[in-house]
């Protein structure tokens, strides 16, 4: 029911017979399956867009039997006979990340395999930085102890470990959700900082494995901008369309083109490369 509401939004949106169209019956079959965004309350962005892609990757998977290769933390050679599960969803937005964890006593290193459609990237600073400063931030080399102790199978105890990300696999669209809401001691807040992000060649290999043989550049096509607080704001869209290159900004039923310049905001949420 929810891929045929989004199926029937989107010839609307392409068909172009008006000149606004609204996303109310899809948002209504989707409120039926998650009961949170059918309320009137403000709801965020990054958890109804995964929802969105897991109940459209749900309803139009096709499931295969395949030889996967299990790699974990406690035994780095394992296979077993798997199911893949693939779609139009995982053929755009899934990628790959590679975990390498190396047990900080014997220096053992495994990799622990994960799969994403979101990467949720830090906010180093508080007023200004780039994407790329964001991108360092989560892909630099973290440590890992006391409560975060790995079980380290060489030593046979719990030990502190290292541990740095890689992407083994680039999607063909890449979402990158900016973690501007973060806890203060008990209070949540949202971090305001002015964050500049390409709108093309952004450059993804110095975070990619060296037998990566896709190219990793990317060109921004939409971006998800939140203005106002917690407690309430507002949702405004900026796409590109993929035939002229001109960019559209969606404000409820104002649609507006709009110069490469004002693609740039500080109100940035999510991007899509």
């Amino acid at each position: 029911e929810s891929a045929t509401a989004f199926g029937c939004l989107m010839s609307d949106m392409w068909l172009g017979e008006f000149d606004c169209v609204s996303p109310e019956v899809f948002h209504s079959v989707l409120g039926k399956r998650y009961p949170a965004f059918s309320k009137r309350t403000q709801q965020d962005a990054q958890e109804f867009l995964i929802c969105v892609l897991n109940e459209l990757h749900e309803a139009l998977k096709k499931v295969r039997k395949s030889p996967t290769v299990v790699r974990c933390v406690t035994d780095a050679n394992a296979s077993r006979e798997g199911v893949s599960e693939t779609s139009i969803i995982t053929q755009l937005f899934e990628g790959q990340l590679s975990y390498d964890v190396t047990c900080l006593e014997c220096k053992a290193t495994t990799d622990r395999p994960e799969s994403f459609t979101v990467l949720s990237l830090p906010i180093p600073s508080k007023s200004a930085c780039s994407l790329q400063d964001c991108l360092k931030c989560f892909f630099q080399q973290d440590t890992l102890t006391r409560n975060n102790q790995i079980h380290c199978s060489w030593c046979g105890t719990k030990q502190d470990a290292a541990v740095k990300a890689t992407i083994t696999k680039a999607p063909q669209i890449i979402i990158f959700h900016l973690k501007r809401f973060e806890w203060q001691g008990k209070h949540k807040r949202k971090l305001l900082t002015d964050i500049c992000y390409p709108l093309g060649s952004l450059d993804l290999s110095p975070y990619s494995s060296p037998l990566l043989c896709k190219d990793t550049e990317y060109s921004l096509c939409a971006v998800a901008n939140h203005a106002g607080f917690l407690d309430g704001g507002h949702y405004t869209a900026f796409c590109k369309h993929s035939v002229t290159k001109n960019w559209y900004s969606f404000d409820d039923a104002q649609i507006t083109e709009i110069p490469n310049s004002s693609v740039q905001t500080d109100t940035a949420y999510l991007l899509f490369y």
